[in-house]
């Protein structure tokens, strides 16, 4: 079973906001369709490189897409 990651995202709350596909960010940002829907649920952190793309497509800040928390995990 994939472990999830720490990073969370409002990647689908801003497409969704934005009127786009998953089909259309992924091909916009050069990525599989599988591979966005693994990035909204969770279970894959994108790289620094997909990530400044995203936020590229959406006009954000990387902030404004991805929080890590401020709190260690035990």
């Amino acid at each position: 079973m994939v472990r999830p990651t720490k990073v969370t995202n409002t990647i689908r709350a801003v497409r969704e906001a934005a009127g786009m596909t998953q089909a259309e960010v992924a091909r916009r940002v050069g990525v599989t369709r599988q591979t966005l829907i693994a990035i909204e649920q969770g279970r894959y952190s994108p790289t620094l490189e997909l990530a400044f793309q995203l936020a590229r497509v959406f006009d954000a800040r990387l902030d404004d897409l991805f929080h890590y928390p401020d709190t260690p995990e035990d």
